[in-house]
């Protein structure tokens, strides 16, 4: 068993909740820009005064209609200003918020709200709210659904008209750190999600010692800009959100993915967040662009000098002819990449799950420094992150002020800390097995500490392939390195109680799309490219580097590509992109069986 434990840097009085720093800075600085918010024709200021009275609108009409504090409001949206206006008016209503994923089905929204016992509900846009009545009939406690793209938020400030300031002040003070903040459901890779109650202590305690402690650097910036494009039902969307209030820096949203890229040249922020499969998508769309502009040769070499300059950083920094090399293609390539990010952007967060050495080693060698962390819904995000100034890309870094890191002896990680959930809603028993006897938490992933507190993660507990021979296999390092191809979107290694390991692949329709130019193939199906030569041997040269990273006896030993790809809609990525593992089994389980034929 190692352990290794950081002390707390910043401390949360008993009466604090994540509304007294809107309200304080609307006082102190009540002129200062706080969030930009699209307007149709660019990016408007929204300042601390004006941000404060619309939250306090928002809450007048939420205790006009009756929410009492405690009760709880889902807020189903996109990543968008209003939702950040709905989630801190829920608060100062004394109300707990109870995000739904905007990609969830009429039958999970139904669990999340009755699950929670939630008294209303805010949609955004008319499919979402034609979900939620779908199944109102089963949710007599729901007596409000207001849409936000429908006048909805209009009606409900025009009922709370006649409410005072000091009622709002008054409601909003009667919650303290110990008040429950949110109830956070997990993404559910495996049965029904579980509700994660989760403080305002916990977000607070998590957001000040993070942006005090390793990652300070980061929020010390002038003029710093913070891009959310990610769903802020996801929890480290949510504490990056808290996070970016807490530190005055200005706060900038994204509602479709699709436009990150025209946003960050129009944006131009300092600071971004991203699970792996965004800056795979950064990586993979760079380098197709230059095949297809014929300098797919240059675009490699750059590749090369940028990762083997950022590992010289870690041996005593590079020799003189690297440092030419690294000049010259910052010049002819790296600052095309940064400038597609705005110009401004040298650093980013990433979670969710591994990014990878490759990846990480590029980006920092391009300019744009990804620091990765690691945590759980149930720890309010993050448990460790990687801090500017001493970044160890391949490890998700050391823990952050106030929190205990311990590898049990079968290399189980635990988590201990005021960041960590209260337990589950409504869910004693799951709560009782979350914990061990010392109180920590056992989340789940399997991974190794060095000597500096630095945790590398090496898998899941439960995802661990035990192959015939009985051969213990970690599937998300070859799965990592497969998606680093640029025709990739997912893969998933199999090969549980069978005598080698193999993989199911999907191809990138985004991707496949210039490939097809390029190859004169225009009019091509996904299901036709999935048995093209061509195609097999690009999958095949991504396998075997994969393989080069393992022993003979985990390397992949066949693999087949799928004619559909797993996402979100097809009910096999959950929401914060990890994928369904019992369900991709179950769909393609005659695919995984042809494989051992």
């Amino acid at each position: 068993m190692r352990e290794y434990s950081v002390p707390t840097l910043v401390d949360v009085p008993a009466t604090a909740n994540c509304t007294d720093t809107v309200f304080a800075r609307a006082e102190r600085e009540p002129t200062a820009v706080v969030i930009r918010r699209k307007d149709g024709t660019g990016w408007a200021d929204v300042t601390a005064r004006q941000f404060a009275d619309e939250v306090t609108r928002v809450a007048k009409g939420l205790i006009a209609v009756g929410v009492e504090p405690g009760d709880r409001v889902g807020l189903m949206s996109r990543t968008r200003y209003e939702w950040t206006v709905l989630d801190y008016a829920i608060w100062s209503a004394g109300a707990v918020t109870v995000p739904i994923y905007e990609t969830a089905s009429p039958e999970q929204i139904r669990w999340v709200l009755s699950d929670s016992g939630a008294k209303a509900t805010f949609v955004e846009l008319p499919a979402h709210e034609e979900a939620v009545r779908e199944v109102l009939a089963e949710l007599p406690d729901v007596k409000h659904v207001w849409r936000i793209e429908d006048g909805g938020l209009d009606e409900l400030i025009a009922a709370g008209a006649e409410v005072s300031d000091e009622t709002v002040a008054q409601r909003r003070t009667t919650r303290g750190a110990r008040d429950l903040a949110t109830i956070i459901y997990t993404s559910g890779t495996t049965g029904l999600p579980k509700g994660c109650r989760i403080t305002h202590d916990n977000l607070l305690f998590t957001a000040r010692n993070t942006t005090q402690g390793p990652l300070k650097p980061l929020f010390e910036v002038e003029d710093r800009v913070a891009l959310l494009f990610l769903p802020l039902a996801h929890s480290l969307a949510r504490l990056i959100q808290v996070a970016v209030i807490e530190t005055s820096t200005i706060l900038a949203h994204t509602p479709n993915i699709k436009d990150v890229a025209p946003d960050l040249q129009s944006l131009k922020p300092t600071f971004l967040l991203g699970v792996p499969r965004v800056f795979e998508k950064v990586y993979n769309s760079a380098e197709q662009k230059a095949t297809a502009e014929g300098k797919g040769a240059i675009f490699h070499r750059a590749v090369d000098v940028a990762i083997r300059w950022s590992k010289a950083q870690d041996t005593g920094g590079p020799g003189l002819g690297l440092r030419l090399q690294h000049a010259v293609f910052d010049k002819l390539v790296y600052t095309k990449l940064r400038a597609a990010t705005g110009g401004n952007l040298t650093a980013a967060v990433s979670g969710g799950s591994a990014l990878g050495e490759r990846l990480g080693h590029f980006f920092r060698g391009v300019g744009i420094e990804v620091f990765e962390g690691w945590g759980l819904t149930e720890t309010c995000a993050p448990s460790t992150v990687n801090p500017p100034g001493a970044n160890r890309i391949g490890t998700v870094g050391r823990p952050f002020p106030g929190v205990t890191i311990v590898v049990a002896d079968d290399g189980e990680v635990l988590v201990g800390g005021r960041h960590v959930f209260e337990g589950y809603w409504n869910n004693e028993a799951a709560t009782a097995e979350a914990f061990d006897e010392r109180g920590l938490l056992r989340t789940g992933d399997v991974g190794e500490l060095d000597d500096d507190g630095y945790l590398r993660i090496t898998g899941r507990k439960k995802e661990i392939i035990v192959t015939a021979g009985g051969k213990n296999v970690a599937p998300a390092p070859l799965e990592d390195r497969i998606r680093a191809h640029p025709l990739v979107s997912q893969a998933m290694v199999v090969g549980d109680d069978k005598p080698f390991i193999a993989a199911l692949i999907t191809l990138d329709p985004e991707a496949l799309e210039q490939w097809k130019q390029a190859n004169g193939r225009p009019d091509a199906t996904l299901a036709e490219l999935a048995n093209d030569p061509a195609i097999l041997a690009e999958m095949q040269k991504a396998v075997d580097d994969a393989n080069r990273t393992v022993s003979k006896a985990e390397q992949i030993k066949k693999f087949t590509v799928l004619d559909i790809d797993l996402s979100i809609e097809t009910g096999h990525v959950t929401p914060s992109l990890k994928l369904k593992r019992d369900v991709v089994a179950r769909d393609f389980a005659k695919q995984i069986e042809s494989l051992y034929g």
